[in-house]
C-alpha cells in the first residue's frame, strides 16, 4: 500500500520552487501518493514536471487528514499545515541566529528536516530541537558530462561561471577583485555571470553590473540572461569549464552542485552547508575569514553572522582559478571525475529516500 503525504511548497525556478518541484516528483517516484498545495503562481518548463504537478493537485480531492505535512519554504512562514497529521517543516537559511518570529515558527513544528550538518546544528542551538539531515539533490538526468550546444569562442577561453541572485552574501561584491587579482585583461579568459532575478531590480542589477565592466578585466565578463528552464542551464553550465561561488554563507548551493554533476570543476567557499558536499576531492576550497555581522543593508541587516572574505582569501581564490586556467590552456584539464560521484550519491532520489526513512 502506497505512503501517503501532504505537501505544501512553490513550484518554480527558484530557490525553494526547485527543491518543491523535485521532491515532489522524488516522493512519487517512490511510491508516495502526494496531495499537493502549490505556493503562488507554479512556473513549469516542461510536459513531465507538469504532469506530476496536476496529479498532485488531483489528490487534493482524496487527500488523508490524518497524515503528515510537509512544508517546504521560509522559517519565518511555517504556520500553514493541512489537516491535523504531524507537521514537517523543511527551511533553506544561511545564517546563524533566527529572531523570535522564526523561533516560534520553527518550535511550533512536530518535526524539522535541514539539508547540512551545519544547519542542524543551529536548529538545536536555537530552537532546541532535534533536526534530520536531508541533503538535497540534483537531477542527474540532466546535469551531466554531455555536451552543450552553445558556441565557444573560436579562441576556446577558459570559461568561469557564476549563478545566484545579485547579493553581497554570495561573494559578488568581492568577485570582480578575484578576477582582476587572478588574470590580466589579454588572458585568454571569461568570468560569466548568470544573476539577474525578480528580486532585484533594473538599477540594482545595473549597479552590479558596472562593479565587474569598470575594472581592468571587465571586456572578459560577459553577463547571461536569465533562463527559466533547467535545461537551459545545464546547457550554460557544461559550457563552462569552472564554477566561482565565493560565498559567505548558503544554504545549500544547487548550482555547484549540479556543476560538480556536469563533471565541472568547482572553486567554492569552506563554510555553512557547503560543507555538507564539498571536500578536498572534488572541489577547490578557500577557507574563509572569522564570522563577523551580517549585513548589506537589504536582505541582511545583522541579524546573525556570516563569514569574512579578506585578502588571504581573496588571493586563495584568485590562485584557484589561475590553476584551472593553466589547466585548461594547456590541454590537461580532465573532468571533475570525484565531484560526478558525490553529484550521482546526491540524487533527488536519494533526498526523498532519506526523508522517508527518517521523517515518515
Amino acid at each position: 500500500m502506497s505512503k501517503k503525504l501532504n505537501l505544501i511548497a512553490p513550484i518554480n525556478p527558484l530557490g525553494y520552487g526547485c527543491v518543491g518541484m523535485n521532491m515532489l516528483k522524488a516522493l512519487f517516484q517512490q511510491d508516495v501518493e502526494v496531495a499537493f498545495w502549490p505556493m503562488g503562481t507554479v512556473t513549469i518548463s516542461n510536459e513531465e514536471d507538469a504532469s506530476y504537478v496536476r496529479r498532485g493537485i488531483e489528490n487534493q480531492k482524496t487527500f488523508c487528514a490524518a497524515v503528515q505535512t510537509l512544508r517546504i519554504w521560509h522559517q519565518h512562514d511555517m504556520a500553514q499545515s493541512v489537516g491535523r497529521g504531524k507537521r514537517i517543516g523543511m527551511p533553506v537559511f544561511e545564517l546563524d541566529t533566527f529572531n523570535d518570529v522564526e523561533k516560534h515558527n520553527l518550535a511550533s513544528l512536530d518535526h524539522i528536516c535541514v539539508c547540512s550538518k551545519w544547519a542542524k546544528d543551529i536548529i538545536n542551538d536555537q530552537v532546541n530541537m532535534e533536526a534530520s539531515v536531508i541533503p538535497l539533490g540534483v537531477d542527474n538526468t540532466l546535469f551531466n558530462a554531455g555536451v552543450s550546444t552553445l558556441e565557444i569562442p573560436e579562441n576556446n577561453p577558459t570559461i568561469f561561471l557564476n549563478i545566484g541572485k545579485w547579493e553581497k552574501r554570495k561573494g559578488h561584491d568581492i568577485l570582480p577583485e578575484i578576477f582582476n587579482l587572478a588574470f590580466k585583461p589579454t588572458d585568454n579568459v571569461e568570468l560569466w555571470m548568470m544573476n539577474d532575478s525578480p528580486f532585484v531590480n533594473e538599477v540594482e542589477t545595473s549597479g552590479w553590473k558596472r562593479k565587474y565592466t569598470e575594472t581592468k578585466s571587465g571586456k572578459n565578463v560577459r553577463f547571461l540572461p536569465r533562463v527559466n528552464g533547467h535545461e537551459e542551464v545545464a546547457n550554460i553550465m557544461k559550457a563552462a569549464d569552472c564554477g566561482i561561488f565565493p560565498s559567505r554563507a548558503e544554504g545549500w548551493n544547487l548550482e555547484a552542485l549540479e556543476m560538480m554533476s556536469c563533471g565541472k570543476h568547482i572553486i567554492i567557499s569552506d563554510c555553512t552547508a557547503h560543507q555538507e558536499f564539498c571536500d578536498n576531492a572534488n572541489s577547490k576550497k578557500v577557507e574563509m575569514g572569522p564570522l563577523e555581522e551580517a549585513h548589506d543593508g537589504i536582505w541582511f541587516k545583522g541579524q546573525g553572522k556570516w563569514h569574512s572574505i579578506e585578502k588571504p582569501q581573496i588571493e586563495n581564490f584568485a590562485q584557484h582559478m589561475r590553476e584551472i586556467h593553466t589547466l585548461k590552456q594547456t590541454g590537461l584539464l580532465e573532468p571533475n571525475t570525484k565531484g560526478m560521484e558525490t553529484a550521482k550519491q546526491l540524487s533527488w532520489s536519494n533526498s526523498a529516500k532519506q526523508f522517508l526513512l527518517q521523517c515518515i
